[in-house]
């Protein structure tokens, strides 16, 4: 059986502690702070299997499952990856695009597994909205527009940006294939934290297409939860609501139609899509297992993680210089 261990129980390591623990795997668990590791002693993990120290299960164990702050990810994945183990990395896979490239570099080299935690990769509504980019069935894809906010506590390992918009802003890379030409962003910091709380990006994308615009909407302040992607295509356009458990997406045939001289603004179909309610981190440590145990190259690799980053350092690029930045390579 396979060997996973597991790195941090904070707010969402508890999560992968739940979802670990339901497949057939062996797992151990590991966190810097002895009280966390209660809710593993709760699920009935052996005394044997927990530690504060990571390194007491490191030859024994085929992979880890790194859930820390984002600052120690480059340390830990590397020192992981340098004994031959498999990782798995929330995102951000590290906060400098550097960093992220030494380790997609050092795990192709080592030909291990670093699969990072894109999580929205795996959810069904992006593998519809995906396949039917790739068919071509909304045309020319014009805006691609996203709101991920909601009043809730900021982490202290990030701004928002980091913590929330690189969500969407991988999501619109594996939409279309690979990250934007050019970037530039406007980001607040209201709370006074020397973080920001509030970010608007913008993308522009070159396709065989045409050129698609991104807009990534985030924040701390708006009440309620909001987790929304709109694509628009020249000819259908899509309204995905990730917070819907089944039918998260509609869709509108909705076409502009050039009359003489104007354009006449024709509403088409709706349609409702439904979506398997397969809860996507579940779906994500599955894969995560089966690239384990196959050595099948995951969906969101290393170099997935890299292409994020370095699109949130272009963005604070942007905010410093008031300018929209070239991302380059």
């Amino acid at each position: 059986m396979t060997k996973i261990l597991l790195l941090g129980l904070g707010r969402w390591g508890v999560n992968h502690l739940r979802v670990l623990h339901s497949l057939p795997v062996e797992l151990f668990v590991s966190d810097v702070r002895p009280k966390q590791l209660e809710a593993a002693r709760k699920l009935g993990i052996a005394e044997s299997r927990l530690s504060t120290n990571h390194k007491d299960f490191m030859a024994g164990v085929d992979a880890a499952v790194v859930v820390t702050p984002a600052q120690t990810h480059f340390d830990l994945c590397r020192s992981f990856l340098e004994v031959g183990k498999d990782v798995f990395v929330e995102k951000p896979i590290t906060l400098l695009s550097s960093e992220a490239k030494q380790l997609a570099e050092f795990a192709t080299k080592k030909r291990r597994i670093l699969q990072v935690g894109h999580i929205f990769r795996f959810d069904t509504a992006s593998d519809w909205l995906r396949s039917t980019i790739q068919a071509g069935q909304f045309g020319r894809v014009n805006i691609l527009r996203s709101n991920f906010s909601g009043f809730k506590r900021p982490r202290n390992d990030s701004g928002v940006t980091f913590a929330d918009a690189i969500h969407f802003v991988d999501l619109f890379n594996y939409l279309l294939g690979g990250p934007p030409m050019r970037v530039s962003a406007v980001m607040k910091d209201f709370l006074g934290r020397g973080m920001d709380d509030a970010s608007l990006i913008s993308l522009e994308y070159e396709t065989a297409r045409g050129t698609t615009w991104g807009l990534v909407e985030t924040n701390y302040f708006l009440p309620g939860k909001y987790r929304e992607v709109t694509v628009v295509g020249s000819e259908l356009t899509a309204v995905c609501d990730y917070n819907v458990s089944q039918y998260k997406i509609k869709t509108f045939a909705n076409r502009h139609v050039r009359r003489g001289a104007e354009f006449k603004a024709e509403e088409g179909a709706l349609h409702q899509i439904e979506c398997a309610p397969e809860e996507p981190l579940l779906a994500e440590l599955r894969a995560f297992v089966e690239s384990v145990q196959t050595s099948k190259p995951p969906r969101a690799d290393g170099w997935a993680g890299y292409d994020s980053v370095r699109v949130l350092e272009a963005a604070m690029e942007s905010v410093k210089t008031g300018r929209t930045v070239e991302l380059k390579g």
